[in-house]
């Protein structure tokens, strides 16, 4: 059973949501938050599998939320969906940097979003690399962008470093093994192996460490 908090000022969304997640016989709803404060306390009593974060929050925003939820020790297993009313956005950047796993617009069908909330529960990033590449370009790219490259970057082989370059430019697995000569296998291998070695949650953010880094321009 995947277990899962909703964060969301506005009632209306988040019975909508509760309601939605309800009728599938491997969702759970385990509680709810009307502010970002409520939601971080919610996740250090519950540990759900998955948070569905608003941004635009009163208290903390969804922002800050998420921060201090990657944070905590005890809730390394539980990944974060931002909700966002639209696709480009700074905030959606900024949730990416703080450990998201990724983002949905809050007008995403359905059927969508019980997809988007099964495949971040089993480990998976949720956006495309291309979708994350776009968000990240937008704000990473500004003029007023300052390199930081990764503390752990030394760390990468060549080949693992390639890979995060190739996968902040939007390729798939099979791409990324077609590009490099290599087998699907292997490059699931390498992805796994920088995203460890990078500290990354999750695919979506080795992009934006690999745009931090000025691996990628």
């Amino acid at each position: 059973m995947i277990r899962v908090v909703l964060a969301d000022d506005q009632d209306l969304i988040r019975l909508g949501l509760r309601v939605l997640l309800a009728n599938e016989d491997d969702l759970t709803v385990v509680g709810d938050a009307a502010d970002g404060l409520r939601a971080v306390a919610l996740a250090r009593e519950l540990r759900p599998d998955v948070v569905l974060m608003d941004v635009r929050m009163p208290g903390i925003d969804g922002i800050e939320a998420t921060r201090r939820i990657v944070a905590a020790p005890d809730l390394g297993a539980t990944r974060i969906i931002v909700l966002t009313t639209f696709e480009i956005d700074e905030y959606v950047f900024e949730a990416l940097r703080a450990g998201a796993s990724g983002f949905l617009i809050k007008d995403t069908k359905p059927a969508e979003l019980l997809r988007a909330v099964r495949l971040v529960a089993a480990g998976d990033a949720l956006l495309s690399p291309s979708v994350t590449r776009r968000v990240v370009r937008e704000f990473a790219g500004r003029a007023t962008r300052t390199v930081r490259p990764h503390p752990q970057l030394p760390a990468l082989t060549d080949r693992e470093r390639e890979t995060v370059v190739l996968v902040a430019e939007g390729l798939s697995n099979e791409e990324l093994a077609e590009r490099m000569l290599i087998s699907p296998a292997t490059a699931r291998t390498h992805v796994s192996r920088a995203i460890t070695k990078l500290g990354a949650r999750d695919r979506a953010q080795l992009v934006v460490f690999a745009y931090q880094s000025g691996l990628v321009d």
